[in-house]
């Protein structure tokens, strides 16, 4: 299966954006996206707490559509999602 991950922001910085990879059968969203930070330390932590949960402010979409962090261990993957992993979002 191959899924595109797209991080924006500060996590594109770290990470870059738009990557193509191969997952297994049955992973999950959060293991996806621990394998893709596990890469870069700094990009970890800034994603991840020292529990290996998802930090609050972290936003994740799957295919256009919001996932509750609090979902992500349960969450799999499918052949041609598109992931995005935004980080808080600032404005005025």
């Amino acid at each position: 299966m191959t899924v595109k991950v797209r991080f924006f922001a500060r996590f594109r910085e770290l990470f870059g954006t738009d990557i193509v990879t191969d997952v297994q059968n049955g992973t999950s969203f959060i293991d996806l996206i621990k394998r893709i930070a596990g890469k870069n330390t700094e990009g970890y932590a800034a994603i991840f707490d020292e529990n290996g949960s998802f930090r609050e402010f972290v936003v994740l979409m799957q295919n256009g559509r919001r996932i509750d962090c609090a979902d992500a261990a349960t969450t799999p993957v499918a052949d041609g999602d598109e992931i995005a992993v935004f980080p808080p979002v600032a404005g005025g």
